[in-house]
């Protein structure tokens, strides 16, 4: 079966739409210079677990599982304080955030068998942080072959679980 291309004319791709990309892309649900969303990471707490997908309330940070993810099972390890920085963080919530990153890693090893992780936080906008004022530890599972040709050649992520139930069965096993 042939598709349309953009200019209306048929062509050899196949495609697989990822709509929610684009709201993302646009601003939804993160603050941008001129948008009034409230931040989303100081918003998520006042969630239910279910609601929020959050899968760990510790007590100076969470750890919830990221809207837009890279890969399946892709957590995010937050402070509840909006501070943007590292060194803007106190002692007890930098330990914090190590010891949840790392409970977050054997958890998801649990569950579904990640081969290894990227962790990172991306400081300031020119850094890459999409949230840029609220301070968030990426923990983004890998196994191998999981660059295949989707992100690639489609620019498309394939995820085989919805994040709902993915949170289920991390906080599960929490």
């Amino acid at each position: 079966m042939m598709d349309i291309d953009g200019a209306g004319m048929p062509d050899g791709w196949q495609r697989l739409w990822a709509p929610h990309r684009l709201e993302y892309l646009r601003g939804e649900n993160r603050p941008l210079a001129g948008n009034e969303v409230v931040c989303p990471f100081c918003r998520i707490p006042t969630l239910s677990d279910e609601e929020g997908l959050i899968v760990h309330r510790g007590i100076t940070a969470f750890v919830v599982m990221n809207l837009y993810p890279y890969n399946p099972g892709h957590l995010l390890v937050c402070a509840y304080r909006h501070v943007a920085d590292l060194t803007d963080l106190t002692d007890e919530e930098r330990n914090e955030i190590s010891a949840l990153t790392s409970h977050a890693m054997e958890t998801v090893r649990k569950v579904s068998s990640a081969d290894g992780f990227n962790l990172g936080m991306n400081q300031g906008a020119i850094s890459g942080a999409g949230v840029a004022e609220h301070i968030h530890q990426h923990v983004v599972p890998r196994w191998s072959g999981d660059a295949n040709f989707m992100p690639i050649i489609g620019k498309t992520k394939v995820l085989p679980q919805l994040l709902s139930t993915t949170r289920d069965e991390l906080a599960g096993a929490w």
